[in-house]
């Protein structure tokens, strides 16, 4: 077991992250705020879901959920299909837009943690995220397990296909 320095110490630190997650904030599209873009990485990285699930990954309210799957869903980037369990329910899946958007997330990020990493070697990259998973597995984060990257827009992936993590 660590030190009550080191977690002193791991607490600055992780109170100082909320500066990197402005920092990737500032690179989103005007049209597609934080909210959007957490739906749409999910979707990306899950595949289709009722939106009881979307609200669990997001860690936030059902109401707060239905308002990020309507800003999505009005910009053409996700669908609502009816739940063949259960038809007063509804399946969001992406859309070929929704796809490139989330492209285009991945781009944005992408680079931006490339420029501000560039005297990172790829070990010490991985180490980050590894150590950053298993930090997010100790704290019981449903997210936290390994997720598929997202298709080229031409062939979505079919819903619950493995693929890689994503930003």
């Amino acid at each position: 077991m660590a030190e009550r320095a080191h977690y002193e110490e791991l607490a600055r630190q992780l109170s100082a992250v909320g500066a990197v997650n402005r920092d990737m904030g500032r690179i989103l599209p005007p049209d597609c705020p934080a909210g959007s873009a957490a739906v749409l990485t999910l979707l990306g990285r899950h595949g289709d879901m009722r939106m009881s699930k979307l609200a669990e990954l997001l860690a936030v309210d059902i109401s707060v959920t239905s308002r990020h799957v309507a800003h999505v869903a009005a910009r053409g980037w996700i669908e609502r299909l009816p739940d063949p369990a259960d038809k007063r329910s509804r399946i969001l899946r992406l859309t070929p837009t929704g796809f490139d958007q989330l492209a285009e997330l991945s781009r944005r990020t992408t680079h931006l943690l490339t420029e501000r990493l560039s005297d990172w070697t790829d070990d010490e990259v991985g180490q980050l995220i590894r150590l950053m998973g298993r930090l997010r597995d100790s704290f019981g984060d449903c997210r936290s397990t390994p997720v598929r990257l997202p298709a080229p827009a031409a062939e979505p992936p079919m819903a619950g296909q493995p693929c890689a993590r994503t930003p």
